[in-house]
């Protein structure tokens, strides 16, 4: 398991659907034909500017069910967002580790109170597109513009209906999205990271609910991914909400000597990584 998946799970051991949508069939009750409404839901964002977020991410593996809570703002214009990332308790009902403060920016997450032997006040920066996920699981909350880019890879939509997410009417979509395709429609920025995540996970294809305003703005979006890395596979629930739009984002990136350049580890007596 990657980065605070893994640490996640250490701390606990110690409507009716309608037809499926195409971008030519339209249904009663939604701004447009499902598949186009869902593909373009990034596109939207990125003309809203920025946004406040809560995320969480459970994840399931061997009998253990872990979730991860974080809280912040993103910018999706720049693509820059802060988020705090909170561990769970362990199974004693001891507190998990620091919240770690995660920094989103274009082709990078910089992560701070990291652990595994990163030293108190400095740094993690990784590469997203490096890595085999393109961020969509490693950091313990998904990236805030891979959980929309991912919509624009939707193959297949079905409306579930109307409902409200804190007092907002919005429409709920279900269906799939291509991974392949979703790294091919990406936008320049996203592309790397997309590409990974077509690559590194075990399936070709991701579940997901979805939840538009009646102006397309996603307020929520539900992911399912199956992720492995080297051992048994995880399956990993990954939520967004989407809340306070304009909101003013400030994403200040740490000085070259407070990043950490050492050697982390991969859990608990696992293998290191640079």
């Amino acid at each position: 398991m990657c980065a605070l998946v893994a640490a996640g799970a250490m701390a606990m051991s110690t409507g009716c659907a309608g037809p499926a949508g195409d971008e030519g069939t339209g249904h009663r009750g939604s701004g447009g034909p499902p598949l186009a409404e869902v593909r373009r839901a990034a596109a939207v964002l990125s003309h809203a500017g920025s946004a406040e977020t809560r995320t969480s991410m459970e994840t399931a593996s061997g009998g253990t069910r872990v979730t991860i809570r974080g809280v912040g703002a993103y910018d999706f214009r720049r693509q820059l967002g802060r988020i705090k990332v909170v561990l769970p308790k362990d199974a004693a009902g001891a507190e998990g580790r620091r919240p770690v403060t995660e920094l989103l920016v274009p082709g990078a997450l910089y992560m701070k109170n990291r652990g595994a032997g990163v030293p108190d006040g400095k740094w993690v920066r990784i590469d997203t597109a490096g890595l085999a996920d393109g961020n969509l699981v490693t950091g313990g909350v998904t990236d805030p513009t891979a959980a929309a880019e991912l919509l624009r890879g939707a193959a297949e939509v079905r409306y579930m209906g109307r409902t409200e997410l804190a007092g907002v009417p919005v429409r709920h979509y279900r269906g799939t999205a291509d991974l392949g395709q979703a790294a091919r429609r990406a936008s320049p920025s996203s592309r790397g990271a997309m590409a990974a995540a077509a690559a590194g996970l075990g399936s070709d294809t991701v579940p997901f609910d979805a939840y538009l305003d009646d102006d397309g703005l996603l307020r929520k979006v539900r992911h399912r991914f199956s992720y492995a890395a080297g051992g048994p596979s995880v399956e990993v629930v990954s939520t967004m909400l989407l809340y306070g739009f304009g909101s003013p984002v400030s994403v200040r990136l740490p000085p070259e000597g407070d990043i950490y350049t050492g050697r982390v580890r991969q859990g608990g007596d696992g293998p290191e990584s640079p």
